[in-house]
């Protein structure tokens, strides 16, 4: 009897090991699309593999969920994990989007503010998944995950600015002529601003379970 109630309560440590394969696609998501903003012929396999990830990343989040369901004990509380799986899902979703949209319109040149926006999402990946592998251990790492949430933040902040650039830059380079050349430049330019915009979703719920936890 024991033996069957022990096996209806997954350790703890289940939880982590799913969120830290989620941030590994993140972070194989964003180097792809790292790669794609290069243009040329690498678009198309770039937005493979970005699909890819987000297809393994999905089947990561519906594991969380389904573990959730069948667990009497969780890390912390199940609206936090619910919340904090669906933000960390929610980034690689919307790279997943930014592909689509490069592919639908045929962009094969992408403008340089975009590429830096592209460094952006792979530092903000990048420290993503340094956080997540941190909240195993909570109260040892809060100072270091306080850190990493401001510069996931900062970073934030920084590429909206790259994109105020890049729009006014798009504008004067199409002013003249080419109005749907802006078009599609000004919506792919929105892309990449939600997919930072999600990593600082991440960083906020991080930084709620902290302040609960610690």
């Amino acid at each position: 009897m024991l033996r069957w109630f022990q096996a209806l309560m997954p350790k703890e440590g289940r939880f982590f090991e799913l969120f830290n394969r989620h941030t590994e696609t993140i972070v194989q998501g964003a180097a792809a699309l790292r790669q794609l903003l290069k243009g040329g012929e690498a678009v198309a396999d770039a937005c493979r593999k970005i699909m890819d990830y987000e297809t393994q990343a999905d089947a990561i989040t519906r594991d969380v969920m389904l573990l959730m369901h069948r667990s009497f004990i969780t890390p912390f509380d199940r609206g936090d994990i619910n919340d904090l799986i669906s933000a960390l899902d929610d980034s690689i979703d919307q790279m997943q989007k930014t592909a689509k949209a490069i592919m639908r319109f045929d962009v094969k040149s992408l403008e340089p503010e975009m590429q830096q926006m592209g460094d952006s999402i792979v530092k903000a990946a990048g420290l993503t998944q340094e956080a997540v592998r941190l909240m195993a251990s909570m109260r040892e790492n809060s100072a270091r995950l306080n850190q990493i949430t401001n510069e996931i933040i900062h970073l934030e902040d920084s590429a909206d600015d790259l994109n105020e650039r890049g729009i006014k830059a798009l504008y004067l380079k199409h002013k003249d002529g080419n109005a749907m050349g802006y078009i599609v430049g000004v919506e792919i330019y929105d892309h990449l601003e939600k997919v930072m915009d999600r990593f600082e979703d991440v960083a906020n719920r991080i930084s709620g379970i902290l302040i609960e936890q610690v």
